[in-house]
Formats: structure tokens, C-alpha cells, sequence
């Protein structure tokens, strides 16, 4: 399956508990295009109990970022800044481009 967001995009989160992370935004770490999810920095914050598994190693409670799933959130276009659904275009060569449906820039 492909997926409209993609590893290093801006994103925005749109559903949620006012108080939680809707409406805030981060940079997207990891996408699992088979689950139609996606790990946002800083987002969906969950504590870990850790072992250590060798010397140097965390232990303890962590805290570490949940997947959350990619129709919750919404790419932040890099041009206008604004959260936008993202469009396709087709070039002459054949090649697809993301565009904002919002200023029909290239993302």
C-alpha cells in the first residue's frame, strides 16, 4: 500500500483530546505503510518499562513515541504552512509529484 506521508514530513495531528496532541505538530520518524501508521517526534508520548540489555544501556520507565494511525494526521505544506491534503500531479517524463491542494505548490 502507499501512503500520502512519507519519512521527514511536517505533520499535524487532527484528532484527539483537546489537552493531548491535537492540533500540535512534529516531524514524522517512521512510516509502517501496512499498518497505515505512522510515529510523529514528540507525539503520542508512552512510558516503557526497560531492561537493560547490556552495560550503558536505559533502564527504568522511558519515555518513547506510539504509532498513530496516518488518517489522523495531516501533512503541513512546506509553502503556505498550512495542514493540506495532499494531491498528485503527473509530468511530461512520467514522474509523480506531492502537491498542497491549498496553493498547488510541489511538496
Amino acid at each position: 500500500m502507499s501512503m500520502k506521508i512519507k519519512t521527514g514530513d511536517t505533520v499535524m495531528v487532527m484528532t484527539g483530546d483537546k489537552n493531548g496532541s491535537r492540533g500540535k505538530t512534529g516531524k514524522v520518524l517512521a512510516v509502517s505503510p501496512k499498518e497505515r501508521k505512522v510515529i510523529v517526534e514528540g507525539l503520542n508520548m508512552v512510558s516503557k518499562h526497560m531492561k537493560p540489555k547490556k552495560a550503558g544501556d536505559p533502564s527504568g520507565i522511558v519515555q518513547a513515541e506510539s504509532a498513530i494511525y496516518a488518517c489522523k494526521v495531516q501533512l503541513v505544506c512546506p509553502n503556505c504552512k498550512q495542514p493540506t491534503r495532499v494531491g498528485y500531479t503527473v509530468n511530461e517524463n512520467g514522474t509523480k509529484e506531492r502537491i498542497c491542494r491549498k496553493c498547488k505548490k510541489t511538496i
